[in-house]
This record gives C-alpha cells, sequence and structure tokens, in this order.
C-alpha cells in the first residue's frame, strides 16, 4: 500500500505565543485581609509569579485603579408616535499608578518569583459604589508580560471608603434635630374626621460609615382606627451628571434605600405611642459631597419614616436630612 505523501502532515515548531503562554504556571495577587480600605491609607502587597520555564524578556508590573462611569436613557419626546432615545454617559479617573519591577539579567528562572509592591490611596477620592446608573470601583491588577504578549494577569476588587465631602462646614451643627409630619384623613362611612402625627427626634444627624442611627419617634394617632405599622428607610439620594453624544449636559436625581426598618405599633384609636429605633450604617458608604468634588456623582442621605393612614391608601412621610462624614 502506498501512501500519498500530500496527505502526510508534518508538524511544526509551535509558535511564539504559544510556548510564551505555557511558560507561566500561575500568577497571584497577596493583599493584606482588609475588609475595608480608608482613602488616604496604604496598600502592600506582593505579587507571586510561578514559572515553568525560563522567561525571557520579562515585563512584570502591578497597577492600582479607580474609575467611575454613569450612563442613563432619556426619552426624546414621550408624545412622538416612535421610539427615540438619547444616552447620557460621564466617565471620571480617581487614580491611577502603576509599579514596574526590574528584572536583574533580564531573565527569570523557573520557579516561583515575590514582588513586593506599595501604594498611596490619594486622601480625596470617593467610596466603592454601585447603582442602576452608576458605579466607583477600585482595583489591584498584576501583570506578566513578554515581547509585547501578556502571559498573565489576575485583578482584585478593593473595597474603598472615602473621606473627602463638603461636610466640614456642618460639624458645629450638632444640635437635636426633630421633624414633624402631620396627615388628615376624612372617613365618608362614618362622616368622620381625624389625623395622625408623626414626630421623628434625633440628637444628632451627623454620622459616619458603620453607625447606628439611634432615634425616636412619637406617633399620635387621632383617627377611630388603630395604626398598625410604621416604615423606617435611610434614603441616598444620587445626583448624576451626564453627556450625550452632541455634547449637551445632563443631570438625573434617583433615589435608592441604604437600610430599612419596621416596627409594629398597633396604636389604639386617639391614642399615642414612642417608638425607639436604630438604623446601622454599612460600610463603605460614600459620604456627603456634591458634583464639584466627586466629578460625576453628588450624594445626600435623608432618614424617611413612613405610617400608613388607617382605612386608607394614602400615608404620612417625614423627612430628616443626613449628613454621613468620616
Amino acid at each position: 500500500q502506498v501512501t500519498s505523501q500530500s496527505n502526510l502532515q508534518t508538524p511544526g515548531p509551535p509558535s511564539t505565543s504559544s510556548s510564551l503562554m505555557s511558560t507561566v504556571r500561575a500568577i497571584n495577587l497577596v493583599l493584606p485581609e482588609t475588609e475595608v480600605y480608608l482613602a488616604g491609607s496604604s496598600i502592600d502587597g506582593q505579587l507571586v509569579l510561578n514559572l515553568r520555564t525560563t522567561l525571557v524578556d520579562p515585563m512584570v508590573k502591578v497597577e492600582l485603579m479607580g474609575r467611575g462611569y454613569l450612563r442613563w436613557l432619556e426619552e426624546d419626546n414621550p408624545e412622538q408616535d416612535y421610539e427615540k432615545s438619547t444616552a447620557f454617559t460621564n466617565e471620571a479617573v480617581y487614580v491611577s499608578k502603576a509599579q514596574n519591577f526590574h528584572i536583574k539579567d533580564v531573565w527569570l528562572d523557573s520557579g516561583v518569583h515575590t514582588f513586593d509592591f506599595h501604594f498611596n490611596l490619594p486622601t480625596s477620592i470617593p467610596s466603592t459604589f454601585t447603582s442602576k446608573i452608576g458605579c466607583i470601583s477600585y482595583f489591584v491588577q498584576g501583570t506578566c508580560c513578554s515581547r509585547q504578549v501578556v502571559l498573565a494577569k489576575e485583578q482584585r476588587c478593593l473595597l474603598l471608603q472615602g473621606t473627602a465631602g463638603g461636610h466640614n462646614k456642618h460639624v458645629k451643627d450638632t444640635a437635636p434635630l426633630v421633624v414633624e409630619a402631620r396627615k388628615d384623613v376624612v372617613y365618608f362611612c362614618c362622616f368622620r374626621h381625624g389625623s395622625v402625627i408623626l414626630r421623628i427626634s434625633l440628637e444628632k444627624n451627623i454620622f459616619c460609615p458603620g453607625d447606628t442611627i439611634v432615634f425616636m419617634t412619637d406617633i399620635a394617632n387621632r383617627t377611630c382606627k388603630y395604626v398598625r405599622k410604621v416604615i423606617f428607610a435611610l434614603h441616598c439620594i444620587v445626583l448624576y451628571s451626564g453627556f450625550s453624544s452632541r455634547g449637551e449636559q445632563r443631570s438625573l436625581e434617583d433615589r435608592s434605600e441604604v437600610t430599612r426598618l419596621e416596627s409594629q405599633t398597633d396604636i389604639a384609636p386617639f391614642e399615642a405611642m414612642r417608638v425607639t429605633s436604630a438604623l446601622v450604617l454599612p460600610k463603605p458608604m460614600p459620604v456627603t459631597s456634591t458634583l464639584m468634588e466627586n466629578k460625576i456623582m453628588a450624594f445626600r442621605y435623608e432618614l424617611v419614616g413612613t405610617c400608613g393612614l388607617p382605612c386608607s391608601t394614602s400615608t404620612i412621610m417625614g423627612r430628616v436630612p443626613i449628613i454621613i462624614a468620616t
């Protein structure tokens, strides 16, 4: 039996890219066991590189990156028959640092190699934040290259608590704060009038991330029905600033719940009750700030108490401005 030589394929040498890619066995970033980093603090870590074979002309570096990004869609003219919307986007760079390691003799032998790195975080950077419209994120990235080919890469996200904000002018404002709301209700079935009064009291309105907000609520039920429940929530109000593809600037305000608490009251008709409640703030969280400080987002907070009126679809709502500082 004769085999045609044209059907035989002789394997050639492996490509340079394939040979390089198989050189790195593993790459790892070793960071301190810090749950949340504080703006202005430092990061000390190691990049551990495990090589299967000798690597010639390597480039090893570690980068610290911090970015902000937002995007939302707006309908141009809702009254028109066809759908047309405009996208508003914006970006911000909060930190961008790199540390390149000097490789002696321009080659690395097989085995494990450890590179120590150090970064100082800027003081005026915002906290880690994520919403349906925008995000602020930070990460450390280690890279190993050779001959302009990326051989291995690892990225680790960081939780960061920002300290910058326009809260300093409010530091002296530590007097007790009281907010009162009242809502009237008419019961047509018995032709009677009533009202519910909601009064929220705080000893202070400046808090730090991780603090516990303790407050008292006085509820006066001046109706002929029971007041069953009151809901407390901390709202984060974010003002976003973006641009369209045509360079048009637009702002959008969005509100979301940070944390909430429901209290069963069962206040009898024409009775009053005092409720002491506590809400624990998360960490990290953005501090109260302006667009000038965060470039694309501004943050403010409200403690909101909501109580449903008996036998009615209406609610009474009390809003207390809260300042988040560090």
